[in-house]
């Protein structure tokens, strides 16, 4: 099979090495335009699929517009039997459609359920136990397609969004593989999605990052690791917006008011949700680094109306 891959993150990167890998015919691969950045935005930054493909000798094709005529034409003369997307945009009929095969996706989540821009966020957001990934074919209505292959990845206690992410790279990878040794053989189905258990996941902007105290403990706990290591919850400190990337549990019978700040000003911060508290563990003031909560207290004046009486 003639295949053309779509995808832009590191995330997209182990599923076409494992294509690559495999001996499978990856004929162009298609991918985000090349991007200024970087101190005084003079670095110029390419994608990770782009870094991967130009050193397997891959062609790479960076459409700014998806459906310009340029480069339809130029996508048609690769004459792909077959298109796999990972990562990347939403794309117009006129280049799902183009493959005899159809174009298939890799989605971050167990479908319908998380159906969106965001779905590992809100299902490490939402405390749930597991997640996974799911093979489709696309179809116009964004994560709608008929489905193709599953697999359930675990959410541990202690999992984040980034380290969740990393776990579905890799098992994303192999269920890729899969779907196109079952495509290439002929052996496989699909199945329409249960709309009964349609959930989303929409994009997470700045302003819906900002951590709510009048939440219980487990709610600010989930939310926190579900936003880190990116977009990154956040919170104020004297006027400053402070982000939040770890934080720990703190179950008391008598709390102080909601969001008030208690700490020590040498070991802990510790902020008063609805149930508990809410201790601090690896942060990052605006203009300051990310350090751990004992070297932002070694460094920050607290104001003294937060600091705890000795008593």
């Amino acid at each position: 099979m003639r295949i053309i891959f779509m995808g832009t993150p590191e995330f997209a990167v182990p599923s076409l090495d494992i294509l690559v890998q495999n001996g499978y015919n990856v004929v162009a691969v298609i991918t985000s335009t090349d991007k200024y950045g970087g101190r005084g935005g003079k670095k110029l930054i390419e994608s990770a699929v782009k870094k991967y493909a130009v050193s397997k000798d891959i062609p790479v094709l960076q459409p700014k517009n998806l459906k310009n005529t340029e480069f339809i034409e130029e996508l048609a003369s690769y004459k792909a039997d077959l298109q796999l997307v990972v990562a990347f945009r939403m794309l117009p009929v006129v280049v799902w459609d183009m493959p005899r095969q159809g174009t298939y996706n890799l989605h971050g989540s167990l479908l319908p359920r998380y159906r969106g821009a965001a779905p590992i966020n809100w299902a490490v957001i939402n405390g749930d136990k597991h997640t996974g990934v799911t093979t489709f074919k696309l179809k116009h209505a964004i994560d709608t397609g008929d489905l193709m292959y599953q697999e359930k990845v675990q959410i541990t206690e202690d999992d984040n969004a980034g380290s969740v992410h990393d776990k579905m790279m890799t098992v994303g990878a192999d269920l890729i593989l899969k779907t196109v040794q079952s495509i290439g053989s002929g052996d496989y189905k699909t199945f329409p999605q249960d709309e009964l258990q349609v959930s989303k996941a929409p994009k997470i902007f700045h302003e819906t990052c900002e951590i709510d105290f009048n939440k219980s403990t487990d709610e600010v706990y989930n939310f926190v690791r579900g936003l880190s290591p990116y977009p990154g919850a956040w919170m104020t400190l004297d006027g400053l917006e402070m982000k939040v990337f770890d934080t720990e549990r703190s179950y008391e019978d008598t709390v102080a008011v909601v969001g008030t700040i208690i700490t020590d000003d040498k070991k802990y911060i510790k902020i008063a949700a609805s149930d508990g508290y809410i201790i601090l563990k690896d942060v990052k003031l605006q203009g300051k680094k990310r350090m751990d909560i004992r070297s932002f207290l070694n460094g920050y004046k607290m104001n003294e109306a937060y600091i705890a009486s000795e008593d």
